[in-house]
């Protein structure tokens, strides 16, 4: 489990982990990075109290750099991945451990349902768990069990972890998908079970969201720059819709200024349909709950579902065209601590 600046979520993130039940020994490492809040603390406190819980020190703060130092200190042949700012399920260890025996997949992976304390954090887990949030990968509410791209966390097997090298040190985001990339090119078998769940706790205020998104979206770049076709067509939908909405801006005042002639205008007109299409979709989402799960909604949630929305489609975008035009080396997610970046999802 990486860890930084998590004071407000640690203890149930390690108390979700510690009350898993399976057969034979556990252990949980925990990566601390530089924390300022009291997290480090706190872990060694519930080390302290629990000869389970091992620390190791993540200086760097970066995910895959926490991830590999954690492997490297623990000892079983399975290796669960989790997460500071999730909690696993009841009984999410064992039936993925069960689930491993029985296809033989090196990794397997479950759903993320987010979740919210606040009317900021429910709008953005509605958005997280649905189609016209974060697209169509399974972990986001997939129902169907079978072979997967990639897994959320993951729970895998350690001889292959070895055998593929662990996760990439120069990646900061998305190395987990380029990790299943790596398993299915050795031959291995990488699987989503829609029976295994993690509550996942989203970024607490509008600011933090958009750095996130937009370090994530950077780094996508990045890998599309690695690996070009191997990355999904979904991934593509969010930058294409800020290349349309810079082109209806830049056309909207062009035609407000009567610079261009008629049947320019016109054309333009076309071009700027589907950003009313995409507009029109945000308030039916926000204000009508269109393609998001049902539930009593406030309306602070509502009106931040119109932010929220957009925040997340067009960061991840920007993010995206700058990784693939100039790589995402020096990019880093702040949304967590200054200028570090995060091991956080």
């Amino acid at each position: 489990m990486p860890v930084l600046n998590e004071i407000g979520y640690l203890e149930h993130a390690v108390r979700s982990v510690l009350e898993q039940d399976v057969d034979g020994p556990t252990e949980l490492v925990l990566a601390l990075g530089p924390s300022t809040d009291g997290t480090t603390e706190l872990a060694e406190r519930l080390a302290a109290e629990d000869p389970r819980v091992h620390l190791v020190h993540n200086p760097q703060a970066h995910i895959p750099v926490g991830l590999n130092a954690a492997i490297r200190a623990s000892t079983q042949p399975t290796v669960i991945r989790v997460d500071a700012h999730s909690e696993l399920s009841p009984g999410y260890a064992r039936r993925a451990v069960e689930t491993l025996r029985r296809t033989g997949a090196a990794n397997v992976g479950g759903v993320m349902r987010a979740d919210g304390r606040t009317p900021f954090q429910r709008a953005v887990a509605r958005l997280y768990n649905s189609p016209v949030g974060l697209g169509g990968g399974a972990y986001h509410g997939g129902t169907t069990e079978g072979e997967a791209e990639s897994a959320y966390l993951g729970v895998m097997r350690r001889e292959v972890l070895d055998e593929v090298g662990g996760f990439d040190e120069s990646i900061r985001r998305g190395e987990d998908w380029e990790l299943n990339l790596r398993i299915r090119q050795a031959g291995h078998l990488v699987w989503f079970d829609p029976r295994l769940s993690v509550t996942y706790w989203p970024r607490e205020s509008w600011w933090r969201l958009a750095r996130q998104f937009h370090a994530t979206g950077a780094w996508r770049g990045e890998l599309v720059r690695r690996y070009g076709r191997r990355n999904s067509i979904r991934f593509f939908a969010p930058p294409a819709l800020v290349v349309l909405t810079a082109v209806a801006v830049i056309a909207g005042v062009l035609q407000l200024t009567r610079v261009l002639p008629v049947a320019v205008a016109l054309a333009a007109a076309v071009l700027q349909l589907p950003v009313v299409v995409y507009v029109l979709l945000v308030l039916a989402v926000a204000l009508a709950g269109v393609g998001i799960a049902r539930g009593p909604r406030s309306l602070r949630e509502r009106l931040w579902t119109l932010a929220v929305m957009p925040t997340m489609h067009l960061s991840w975008g920007v993010g995206f065209l700058a990784g693939v035009l100039r790589g995402a080396s020096d990019t880093v997610d702040t949304s967590r601590l200054g200028t570090r970046n995060t091991p956080l999802p």
